[in-house]
């Protein structure tokens, strides 16, 4: 996948995870209640990050068309390994203008 991401987070992991993420993990994503999509993790200046850890870096996802105008700054979403959620990621930057909800922020 060679895409422009299409949103800057800051990841937090909650520990349930029994190894680190690594540069390129490709975890699933709640963006709306009803709709998991997986995404691309690139972390800035670390290469991995503990199964607690927090980084900043961007999210590529896979069909940003199946869900527009879905994302604003502030919100948070799952970071999901099947139904186990293994952290969070909250939006501080969106790349992709069909991703943003503009009434939001």
């Amino acid at each position: 996948m060679n895409r422009t991401p299409d949103v800057e987070v800051v990841f937090e992991f909650n520990g349930t995870r029994m190894n680190p993420a690594a540069d390129g993990y490709r975890p699933a994503h709640l963006i709306t209640d009803n709709y998991l999509t997986t995404g691309v993790h690139h972390y800035y200046q670390m290469k991995v990050v503990p199964p607690n850890g927090t980084a900043k870096g961007t999210i590529t996802f896979l069909s940003p068309e199946a869900y527009p105008h879905s994302l604003w700054i502030g919100k948070k979403i799952n970071i999901q390994e099947g139904d186990r959620i293994v952290g969070y990621a909250t939006i501080v930057k969106i790349f992709n203008p069909l991703l943003r909800l503009e009434d939001r922020d």
